[in-house]
C-alpha cells in the first residue's frame, strides 16, 4: 500500500547535484538537536483505517478560531487537528481525494495535499503532487513499473471552509512538465513535492523538485506568484527573472525547450522553507544520500537571503532516508519540516531560535517498508 509514495525518487536523482544560482551569500545555519524525540502521531495507535500513513512533509495553519489544522499523511486527505501543535487528533473524515482516472489530461489518479496557505484561515489555498501512475492503467505505458511510468504534476486546490473540504481548481496545473505522459516513459518524469508556501509580503513562493529532461537539469526549482488564486500565475526562476510557465500540456502547444535553473544544494524536493527571524534568513530543511556534496545519509539545512542563491549545506541528522538502500536499517527518516510552536504567522512560515524538526520515521523489516509509520519531532537550535 506504500508503493505510491511522492519520495520515492530513483538514487541515481537522490545523489545528482543541483546548480547553484549564484555564490551564497551566507553560510548554512548551524542546527543542532537539542530535545528527545516527541511522538506526534502513531499509524498504528491514532490511523482510522491503516492507509494514514505520514508520507508528506507537515504543512500546518491557524483556521480562523485560532486551531491548528495540519496535513501530512497519504493520497486519501485527512486533517489532523488540536488547539496547537501540542495536541493534534486525526480527523477521519476525507477532505480530498481523487478517483484514480486513467485519463492523464483529468489529472485525477492520485493526489496528496503538499503545501496550504491561507491568509483568513477560512479560504485556503494549497498545492498538490499529482501521480499519473501509467502502470495502472492499460495501454497507457509502455513499460510495466510504477517508476518508468510514473508522471508528476503540481495542482492547485482550493478550501473555502478551513481545509474542512478542497476542490481543484477549474485550471488546476500549477506546474508541468512540459509534454505529454506519453513522452520520455521509462524514468519518472515531471515536477514533484512542492515545498510549503511562504510569502516576503508582495510574491508567493514554493520550491519544486524536478527529475529534468532533454535542456533541464535535475534538482529543485524556484517558483512564485503574484495571485496566489490563479494556479496559471506561477512562474520559475531562469536564473535571471521569473518568467517560464509550464502550463498543462494537453491544453497548450508542448514545448520540451522550457527550462527553469536548479537552485541550491538541493538534490530533490525541499521539506520546508521559514523565515529565521532573529536573522531574517530563509532556512531549508531537506533530505539526501551520501554522495558527492553530501559526506553522509541524513537531513540537511540550507540558508538564503532571497530563496535564490543559497548557502551550502549542513548536516542537521545522520540517518539513511526514503533515498537510500532500506537494507540493514531498522528504520528511515524521511520529509523534514521545521515548525515553531510559537510562529507569528498563521501558515507557520517563520521560526525563532528553538523550533521542531518534524520527520517521518518509517520502520523497515529486513529490505523491506512496513506499514508502520510515525511521525515524531525533536526540538531544535538554529545558530548562524
Amino acid at each position: 500500500m506504500l508503493r505510491s509514495t511522492p519520495h520515492a525518487f530513483a538514487l541515481a536523482l537522490a545523489t545528482a547535484g543541483a546548480v547553484q544560482a549564484q555564490t551564497a551569500p551566507i553560510g548554512p545555519p548551524v542546527i543542532t538537536i537539542d530535545g528527545p524525540d516527541e511522538l506526534v502521531y502513531d499509524t498504528k495507535r491514532d490511523g482510522c483505517d491503516g492507509y494514514d500513513v505520514p508520507d508528506v512533509p507537515p504543512r500546518a495553519f491557524r483556521d480562523a478560531a485560532g486551531k491548528v489544522r495540519m496535513v501530512a499523511l497519504h493520497f486519501d486527505n485527512r486533517l489532523l487537528k488540536g488547539d496547537s501543535l501540542d495536541r493534534l487528533k486525526l480527523d477521519c473524515r476525507v477532505v480530498f481525494r481523487t478517483s484514480g482516472s486513467g485519463v492523464p489530461e483529468a489529472y485525477d489518479d492520485r493526489s496528496w495535499i503538499t503545501a496550504t496557505w491561507t491568509r483568513d484561515g477560512k479560504s485556503v489555498h494549497g498545492l498538490v503532487h499529482h501521480e499519473y501512475q501509467g502502470n495502472t492503467h492499460p495501454g497507457r505505458c509502455t513499460k510495466k513499473d510504477y517508476l518508468s511510468c510514473w508522471f508528476n504534476t503540481i495542482l492547485a486546490v482550493r478550501s473555502d471552509d478551513s481545509g474542512e473540504s478542497f476542490m481543484k481548481a477549474t485550471t488546476p496545473v500549477v506546474a508541468s512538465a512540459p509534454f505529454p505522459q506519453s513522452v520520455g516513459q521509462g524514468r519518472h518524469r515531471g515536477f514533484f513535492n512542492p515545498s510549503n508556501i511562504v510569502t516576503d509580503g508582495v510574491w508567493h513562493y514554493m520550491i519544486a523538485g524536478t527529475t529534468g529532461w532533454d535542456g533541464q537539469n535535475s534538482g529543485a526549482c524556484l517558483f512564485r506568484t503574484d495571485d496566489i488564486a490563479n494556479p496559471t500565475r506561477w512562474r520559475a526562476f531562469d536564473g535571471i527573472g521569473f518568467e517560464t510557465a509550464f502550463v498543462d500540456p494537453y491544453r497548450a502547444k508542448p514545448n520540451p525547450g522550457l527550462a527553469c535553473q536548479t537552485v541550491g544544494p538541493f538534490p530533490a524536493p525541499v521539506g520546508s522553507i521559514t523565515r529565521h527571524r532573529p536573522s531574517g534568513a530563509w532556512v531549508a530543511v531537506f533530505q539526501a544520500s551520501a554522495g558527492g556534496r553530501f559526506p553522509a545519509a541524513g537531513i540537511y539545512a540550507a540558508a538564503s537571503k532571497d530563496l535564490k542563491t543559497w548557502s551550502e549545506a549542513r548536516l542537521i541528522l545522520p540517518t539513511k532516508t526514503l533515498y537510500d538502500d532500506a537494507c540493514g536499517a531498522e528504520a528511515l527518516n524521511s520529509y523534514p519540516t521545521l515548525l515553531d510552536r510559537t510562529a507569528e504567522t498563521r501558515n507557520f512560515e517563520d521560526t525563532g531560535d528553538t523550533p521542531d524538526l518534524y520527520l517521518s520515521r518509517m520502520r523497515i523489516d529486513g529490505c523491506k517498508h512496513t506499514g508502520d509509520r510515525k511521525l515524531i519531532r525533536m526540538r531544535v537550535k538554529i545558530a548562524f
